[in-house]
């Protein structure tokens, strides 16, 4: 201003009246988070149990003894018998049946399935190994994305317990050739038949979607009984719309070679129209115990 002011009238009514001059700050880079998938720890027990199963602890150097310690470092391996006669796999396939997840740590059930008995020992009883032998794997991470980590060799455990049923009581039997005996039979003919001759749409109330399995290999399907919790359904007519009904089908499939296969499933089943529709097909349906989480969703045959 004073330089303005030595420099004249016009000059500092330039300085005073000019706009001021905006600073303009960089806006800061946005920071982006990057989203972690969780792991499903489930496949790694299983391939590392897969693996232990078929290793030697006195041939650290193949490439099934490098993948098990690539999995778990600290694990020690199996030491099979010297005799030529041993068997190169001990089992034959490995599925995993529970897991249980607590803070930051996980324990998957995995069950070994043999493809063949043990040779018994020479001179020794013969002796009867069970077919399916369970492995309880313990390890941590996965749950934010972070690697799965397995903590040591496998424990051999117990068969899980199992699974509770639903509370539902089917304490009334559908007489046979009843009208919802009669559908039902018809649907599970549909189903099992893969939706050929005619569609499951007939059978099902609107808007539920089931989808048939294509390789059934039954050649023909009865159906043994049909049991519900609810006496309107066991009645010889078909009650007021609306009226729904849990229903348990026993069926019994043959199939090409005349083995004989019994099947169950559940249902809900809902009237309309003097006819039985089925609203919900359900499958595989388990309470796990309090406290624990299952990454093992039920099955379901179909969505409202």
């Amino acid at each position: 201003m004073w330089s303005a002011l030595g420099a004249g009238p016009l000059a500092l009514a330039a300085t005073l009246y000019a706009p001021p001059t905006a600073v303009v700050q960089a806006a800061p880079a946005p920071q982006t988070t990057e989203a972690r998938t969780p792991v499903d720890p489930r496949g790694a027990a299983e391939l590392f149990v897969d693996l232990w199963l078929r290793a030697d602890g006195s041939k650290t150097d193949t490439s099934i003894a490098t993948a098990v310690r690539a999995l778990a470092p600290e694990a020690d391996l199996p030491k099979r018998p010297r005799s030529t006669d041993a068997p190169a796999a001990a089992a034959g396939r490995v599925v995993a049946v529970r897991t249980v997840t607590g803070p930051g740590t996980w324990t998957v059930v995995v069950a070994a399935l043999r493809d063949q008995a043990d040779p018994a020992p020479a001179g020794g009883p013969s002796t009867v190994a069970p077919l399916v032998r369970y492995y309880a794997v313990s390890g941590t991470g996965g749950s934010e994305g972070t690697p799965v980590t397995i903590g040591g060799a496998p424990a051999e455990v117990a068969a899980p317990d199992a699974a509770a049923v639903p509370a539902v009581q089917f304490t009334h039997r559908v007489p046979a050739g009843g009208a919802l005996e009669v559908s039902l039979g018809e649907f599970v003919r549909a189903y099992l038949g893969g939706g050929q001759g005619g569609g499951l749409e007939r059978y099902l109330s609107p808007g539920l979607r089931v989808s048939a399995p294509k390789s059934a290999p039954y050649v023909r399907i009865e159906v043994a009984d049909v049991l519900t919790d609810a006496e309107d359904a066991a009645a010889a007519t078909v009650p007021a719309d609306g009226t729904k009904a849990q229903v348990r089908i026993r069926v019994t499939g043959e199939d090409k070679l005349g083995g004989q296969w019994p099947l169950v499933y559940r249902a809900e089943v809902t009237a309309r129209a003097g006819r039985w529709e089925v609203s919900a097909l359900e499958a595989g349906i388990t309470d796990l115990p309090a406290g624990a989480s299952s990454s093992s969703p039920a099955v379901s045959g179909g969505a409202r």
